[in-house]
């Protein structure tokens, strides 16, 4: 089999129906997977995708017209440090097996990204199905996901709240509404269009729930997405934009003890829900989530919100990166007295240098720069570490969404 019958191309509806046999095959997804998240049937899956692929960057190659690689780009927008960033989300990455070990989905990931550039997406997140693989690529962990079981004697005691918790339409316009209001706050969330919302709904069962809480003014600062099951109170997601409404969420939860056992759920941020509780004696897990990546550093770096300063700073150093070569190089990178930045090129020789997973993890705020330079993935002085520490938000991102 040889690579002068396959054909690079994008992939359009007219394909849909072979791009979701070709992701079924490679992730095994089966009918009772479908089922179980509430799809009757293969074809009503295949529609459901249908509004996303037209959306949707598809790119593939074929031989003798099967569609046999692909990768797809969603068009999205994430808020980083207060600013919104347009986002290429890479997903719908597979390969038939005996189409493997030719290259092909090494290039069909450089082009993607080439198109990335061309649409000022210049950032990338995805969902890694193997981390080393998307490392290699050039992207990193910048999210976590904490898993949590908490028994129903180790739920909050119910007390007196202001404001009030509604159920609502888990799928209805007031959700919505008051997942923006959170996200436009928060480091690192997406900013859920048509698209977004239809993806963060794909895998669920179909008896979800929602409830909202409104604070003394009626505004919503936060809700619970959920489903009982089993004597089971399962969390798909919980946001809030203050402690207050945390609470106020969990007395909701606790309000169901005579119904369920335990609760089990996620959690998108850096903090541990142990701590918060009397009983902090639960079962949490950690693993990494989501991974992202700068796709034009010097684009990127140019809308990126440093933090303000007295002075104005300067660091030269090389920067790696296994795919792109317009990343590649020494860069100097100002900062202005109001936090704006600039990177450059220049052709000083600079001893500094770091790749692109690294630059990416510490401008979103996943790792530290004194952290990064401890365990020898940033080479530079000791100055330098204490300029960066001062110059970037120390904001961990919350990501909730999976596509």
């Amino acid at each position: 089999m040889g690579r002068e019958d396959l054909v690079m191309k994008p992939v359009g509806v007219e394909y849909l129906e072979q791009y979701n046999q070709l992701l079924r095959y490679v992730f095994q997804v089966t009918d009772r997977e479908l089922r179980q998240s509430g799809w009757d049937e293969e074809n009503e899956f295949i529609r459901a995708k249908s509004p996303t692929m037209q959306k949707a960057d598809v790119i593939g190659w074929f031989d003798k017209g099967k569609l046999i690689s692909q990768v797809a780009v969603y068009p999205m927008q994430v808020r980083i440090f207060n600013h919104t960033y347009s986002m290429g989300g890479l997903t719908g990455v597979g390969t038939y097996p005996e189409y493997s070990n030719m290259g092909l989905m090494h290039e069909l990931l450089c082009q993607a990204l080439y198109r990335m550039r061309e649409r000022k997406q210049y950032i990338s997140y995805l969902y890694p199905y193997s981390i080393p693989f998307y490392r290699r690529k050039g992207w990193e962990i910048i999210t976590d996901k904490i898993h949590y079981e908490i028994m129903d004697y180790q739920l909050p005691k119910n007390k007196p709240m202001e404001g009030e918790v509604r159920r609502v339409e888990y799928d209805g316009d007031l959700l919505k509404e008051t997942y923006h209001r959170f996200a436009m706050q928060t480091h690192g969330a997406l900013l859920r269009d048509a698209l977004a919302w239809n993806e963060y709904w794909l895998w669920d069962p179909d008896d979800l729930m929602a409830a909202i809480y409104y604070n003394q003014q009626g505004e919503p600062d936060g809700y619970v997405i959920y489903w009982i099951a089993d004597d089971v109170f399962h969390i798909k997601d919980m946001i809030f934009i203050n402690e207050y409404a945390r609470e106020c969420l969990w007395n909701f939860v606790s309000a169901h003890i005579s119904m369920i056992d335990k609760v089990i759920g996620d959690t998108f941020t850096d903090e541990p829900l142990s701590f918060l509780l009397e009983d902090a004696d639960i079962q949490e897990s950690i693993s990494p989530y989501f991974m992202g990546r700068i796709v034009d550093f010097e684009k990127f770096i140019g809308e990126f919100p440093f933090k303000p300063d007295t002075v104005e700073r300067r660091w030269t150093f090389r920067l790696e990166d296994p795919l792109l070569d317009w990343n590649r190089g020494c860069f100097a990178l100002t900062i202005e007295k109001d936090g704006r930045g600039k990177a450059e090129r220049v052709e000083e020789i600079c001893a500094d240098h770091l790749d692109i997973q690294t630059m990416t993890t510490m401008l979103l705020g996943y790792k530290r720069p004194e952290y990064l330079h401890r365990i020898g993935r940033l080479s530079c002085s000791p100055d330098t570490v204490e300029m960066l520490e001062d110059a970037l938000g120390q904001q961990v991102s919350y990501f909730s969404d999976y596509f």
